[in-house]
């Protein structure tokens, strides 16, 4: 987003610093309320737009620009909430959340940019993984946009209040149900160390195409979910059962072309794999863990979810 000076004045906007410096808070903000980094980036953009709309005076009067930035995204994100239910019926398979690589890793796919703003980064907690986000999306928009707000960035609930219109108790209560969805979905957590280590021995008996290793590596209720937005080839709805799913991961792997490789990577900070054709990434997988199992695969093949990972 560019930014000028006031029209008429030849000095830069003195607080134009401190605006921006907002822009990485907006944006983690945004993407942990949508689950999408380029809605994220449209919603950060809209109230910066907001408050460049504004006249200087009234600018000015703000006493704190950086809370009303995240108040008026934070509306913003909450009416593209409210609508995104009636998006996603027109939404070609299943949706899944925009994965996100290591930061060190983060590649930028917009045309025409060599690198990615590092104001655009979102910082990789327990809070991104993709189990966590997966649960967001089961909840109301309200709830989800109170205990973001509330549990993950620590916002009273009398502000809370003021973003979604509802009393500072209604807010209260909101965040008490999301929780309680996110404890209860929620298995005891697996030492990453040993969570890459069944990526690990996941990736090279799908390689080997070894149906009882994979078995043995999968919980018998897991799932697997494919996202491709239609963009794609893959399995539109999901697959259940540890014993379905190796044999249809065989099935892939004996129809895969010679040129596409599996790599382990973090996604969304967790261990996570992505397939690679001709060095280019075509899929992102994200996984949920229960002991020594994987209880759930999430591949991401829709390309357009896919811009931080390659500029293919």
């Amino acid at each position: 987003m560019s930014t000028q000076s006031e029209p008429g004045h030849g000095q830069p906007d003195p607080g134009l610093s401190a605006i921006m410096s907002e822009r990485r808070q907006l944006i983690n903000l945004a993407y942990r309320l949508l689950g999408s980094l380029a809605e994220a980036e449209d919603a950060v953009q809209e109230a910066y737009a907001r408050w460049y709309a504004m006249p200087r005076q009234q600018q000015e009067a703000i006493e704190s620009p950086g809370a009303w930035l995240t108040k008026v995204a934070s509306r913003i994100c909450l009416n593209l909430l409210g609508s995104a239910r009636a998006r996603r019926e027109t939404y070609v398979g299943e949706w899944i959340p925009e994965p996100l690589p290591e930061r060190t890793e983060w590649i930028n796919g917009r045309p025409g940019d060599a690198t990615v703003d590092p104001a655009d980064r979102v910082t990789l907690d327990e809070s991104v993984n993709m189990a966590f986000l997966v649960v967001l999306e089961s909840m109301t928009p309200a709830e989800r946009v109170a205990f973001i707000l509330h549990d993950v960035f620590r916002y009273p609930f009398a502000e809370i209040a003021e973003i979604t219109g509802r009393t500072p108790a209604a807010c209260r209560q909101l965040a008490s149900s999301a929780r309680h969805r996110i404890r209860a979905s929620q298995a005891p957590a697996t030492p990453t160390a040993q969570q890459a280590g069944i990526i690990r021995d996941f990736k090279q008996a799908w390689e080997a195409k070894d149906i009882d290793a994979l078995i043995g590596l999968l919980d018998p209720d897991a799932t697997t979910i494919a996202d491709t937005g239609g963009l794609a080839t893959a399995a539109l709805r999901p697959i259940e059962g540890g014993e379905q799913i190796a044999h249809f991961l065989v099935d892939i792997a004996g129809r895969a072309p010679s040129n596409v490789t599996f790599l382990e990577r973090t996604v969304n900070g967790q261990p996570g794999l992505v397939a690679q054709q001709d060095g280019v990434t075509v899929t992102v997988f994200a996984f949920d863990i229960a002991g020594d199992r994987i209880k759930h695969i999430w591949a991401v093949r829709n390309p357009e979810k896919l811009r931080p990972w390659t500029a293919g």
